[in-house]
């Protein structure tokens, strides 16, 4: 039986990492490939892709610590292992909701930095301080600085739902982060990490001096885990995971592959797995979803809803142009962009022609976890958390009972609130496409054909179930199977050999629920 090997999860301090012997996913390479050209940059990732991690393993390189690195690429192609003084700035580290807790937060780190570097009397402010800090360290050792700042953008996401609060917020870390530009002459190398780019007349109007990677196909790997890297670095976790869920190695590379590949950070580029996912997955040999566990996109579930946005064309990929997929701004309203910075979409395509992205779900954890989000938000007021189980809805379409799925269904879908004016259709029909989506998880739900477009149509391994919604104010139940059989919604599985089931389905708005439905 093989050792039991330590696997880095939630370790982001790399010389823990080495000194612990964890399993390391080689990424120094990229190190000496940025540090051996004197540029700032700026790298986006999604939270827990591994940036604080890539950021420490940086701090580490610049401090010279050569015995950290044995074994690894860097190792081979680093040969004069200078120590630099090197400012490190983790802006993940406590609650900023104001613009007053921000410049608490920099105090902070700025004291720390102060008990090495010293303090000039007539720094007062953030910008001031850090400014004189870089001087100083310069003067005292003869080496510029190496200033690498942690989730720059925290501050921004953590107050998106207030635009005053979170404009007050910019406007400090704009003149805090301005300092980066004008103190160039004593910096040695420069990293910004963060989830999106607030850009424009934003933070990064002053650091427009940023090389940003984050698009750059020769940087899509630099963090995540390839599947390469997955295969040669975690073959025993791997044969360990397949042992334990009963199925072979093959097989279990596929699963991890549905579940956590499938980002995609340049034009063309290798899927990148999620390497919180994956690493929990193999550790504890059991599936789930553990990056969307750590947080719910709350902010971005308010929005869509505000907006009225269509999530239908988030499954089926929506187009962005090349301009706007990195570059956010609060006040245009647009979820889109960081919807993909966040990790909920990833790149499927590019469009040289027309110079724009489609986007959509990189996997089956971001796709059913987002959805799941996003149900309590249409149906409030329910605890929708307790009272929807899909599993039990798959049952009675297992069974063909579709009176004992409907029934369930309409019980469900009791006293929904209808206070939308006029959009009350559309509210409707985005609640029937995330149950249904959500029941994907388990079982075959398709929405498109060559011939037209169901509701939903579900196919279990005997029928073929096709389901169209009406409001009672604009047509029956009648009428919705009708049109299954006008449009030929079923015509694609004529030839399947299954029974074909039409449902017909009859929403009232005066009822508030499922006023009748109708089976064919």
């Amino acid at each position: 039986m093989l050792p039991i090997r330590k696997l880095p999860i939630g370790i982001q301090d790399f010389e823990k990492l080495r000194t612990g012997n964890n399993v390391y996913v080689d990424k120094t390479a990229y190190i000496y490939q940025l540090a051996s050209i004197d540029s700032p940059y700026f790298l986006a990732r999604p939270r827990r892709f591994g940036k604080s991690l890539f950021l420490s393993t940086l701090k580490a390189y610049f401090l010279g610590k050569k015995e950290l690195f044995e074994g690894l690429a860097v190792a081979e192609l680093e040969k004069d292992w200078i120590e630099y003084p090197v400012f490190h700035i983790d802006m993940n580290v406590g609650i900023i909701t104001d613009s007053a807790s921000l410049v608490r937060r920099l105090g902070v780190i700025l004291d720390d930095l102060e008990k090495l570097w010293g303090r000039a009397v007539e720094d007062n402010d953030p910008a001031s301080r850090f400014l004189g800090l870089i001087s100083r360290a310069y003067e005292q050792t003869g080496r510029k600085v190496v200033v690498l700042v942690d989730e720059y953008d925290k501050p921004l996401l953590g107050t998106m739902d207030d635009l005053n609060v979170n404009k007050d917020i910019r406007d400090v870390l704009k003149g805090f982060y301005g300092v980066l530009k004008s103190a160039d002459a004593y910096l040695r190398f420069v990293l910004l990490t963060g989830v999106t780019k607030f850009s424009k007349v934003s933070v990064f109007s002053d650091l427009n001096h940023l090389v940003d990677i984050s698009l750059d196909k020769e940087y899509a790997a630099i963090c995540g885990i390839s599947e390469s890297e997955l295969v040669s670095c975690f073959q025993q976790e791997i044969t360990a995971l397949a042992k334990e869920i009963g199925k072979t190695y093959d097989e279990t590379l596929a699963e991890l592959k549905k579940r956590y590949d499938g980002y995609h950070f340049a034009k063309e580029s290798e899927g990148m797995y999620n390497p919180f996912s994956l690493l929990n997955t193999l550790s504890k040999k059991d599936f789930s979803n553990y990056w969307f566990a750590t947080g719910t996109p709350t902010f971005l579930v308010k929005m869509l809803k505000k907006l009225d946005f269509d999530v239908k064309t988030l499954e089926g990929g929506v187009r962005i142009s090349a301009d706007s997929i990195t570059d956010y701004r609060a006040e245009f309203e647009d979820p889109v962009p960081l919807l993909y910075q966040s990790g909920y979409l990833t790149i499927l395509s590019y469009n040289d022609r027309f110079n724009s992205y489609t986007l959509g779900f990189p996997n089956e954890e971001v796709k059913y976890g987002f959805f799941n989000e996003l149900l309590p938000a249409y149906v409030p007021g329910k605890n929708v958390r307790s009272e929807f189980y899909v599993g039990c809805f798959i049952e009675d379409l297992l069974a063909n009972n579709v009176d004992s799925f409907m029934t369930r269904l309409s019980a469900f879908f009791a006293g929904v609130p209808y206070d939308l004016n006029n959009k009350e259709e559309k509210h409707y029909q985005t609640i029937f496409f995330i149950f249904f989506r959500l029941m994907g998880q388990f079982i075959e739900v398709e929405q498109h054909s060559a011939v037209g477009r169901a509701d939903a149509v579900v196919v279990t391994d005997d029928t073929v179930f096709a389901f169209e919604f009406k409001l009672s104010e604009n047509a029956t139940a009648e009428d919705a199977v009708k049109q299954i059989d006008e449009k030929g919604y079923l015509k694609p599985y004529a030839a399947a050999n299954k029974k074909l089931v039409k449902v017909g389905v009859e929403f009232s708005k005066q009822e508030r629920g499922i006023n009748c439905w109708k089976v064919a």
